[in-house]
């Protein structure tokens, strides 16, 4: 049997987080065996811990006393579990009867053994797929953000979002809402980089991944539910200048810099 491990960082995500937990017990486990599923709370302030040992799965929960931030929880929840893969997963997600087991399949083919890391479909509350992939950003995609040419010509931004994500393809990166590692990539890489608050940890990870030979994989043989916004739904004015405006290759000390003057501005 496969082992896989789930690390869920959740803030203030109310009854999603409880939600998201039942789905992991009702999705099926063909041919792996869930070791723990991790919820490393960044000081909540909300009920959203309140009632989840009453679901049947191998629940640890982490209450940090401070907001840690995403890659730092994240890092924190991956060293509870010794398991063959960690999913990242996050609360405003609900699984399906699949989405455990066929990208676990997938993962484990030898021919795919340089895939580091998988995403899956992902659909919203409208019923709709979710354009969930992207490119490595440059300062190019930056620039032609600045003049308005990527709304003339999609393939220029960083987003895919010219591509319907109705097939099986390779790409840069795959979203942070349902991101399947191999153990041994996250520790070749020591986890995310702490420097990140929050965003772009994700983008950075699957970025070093590339460059130790990884690839990262979008998966459509099966679906998750991922409401988008929840928790992180204040950060969006954040958002969308660090993923659509800087450029991926700037000094890493400036995207630090970046987040740190932007999160003054989030009330």
């Amino acid at each position: 049997m496969v082992l896989i491990s789930i690390v869920i960082v959740n803030w203030n995500s109310g009854r999603q987080l409880y939600e998201c937990l039942k789905s992991i017990y009702n999705a099926k486990k063909d041919g792996l065996e869930i070791d723990r599923v991790v919820v490393v709370d960044n000081a909540s302030s909300d009920n959203s811990l309140f009632g989840l040992e009453e679901i049947d799965i191998p629940l640890k929960i982490i209450k940090n006393s401070t907001n840690r931030g995403f890659a730092a929880a994240c890092n924190q929840g991956a060293k509870e579990s010794n398991a063959d893969y960690l999913l990242f997963l996050n609360p405003d997600t609900l699984l399906f009867k699949y989405s455990l087991s066929k990208p676990i399949a997938f993962m484990e083919k030898a021919e795919n053994r340089n895939i580091g890391i998988v995403g899956i479909q992902l659909i919203n509350e409208n019923k709709e797929i979710s354009r969930t992939c992207a490119r490595f950003p440059t300062l190019g995609q930056f620039n032609s953000k600045i003049f308005g040419l990527d709304r003339l010509f999609p393939k220029l931004s960083y987003f895919m979002a010219e591509w319907d994500h109705k097939s099986d393809r390779f790409v840069d990166h795959v979203i942070g809402a349902f991101f399947l590692v191999r153990r041994q990539l996250f520790e070749k890489l020591n986890g995310f980089d702490e420097r990140f608050f929050v965003y772009l940890e994700d983008l950075d990870f699957s970025y070093r991944a590339k460059q130790l030979g990884y690839s990262s994989y979008y998966l459509t043989s099966t679906k998750a539910y991922h409401k988008g916004g929840g928790s992180s739904e204040k950060l969006k004015m954040y958002d969308y200048f660090i993923h659509c405006e800087a450029g991926f290759y700037m000094d890493i000390n400036i995207l630090i810099g970046f987040q740190q003057l932007f999160l003054l501005f989030v009330p």
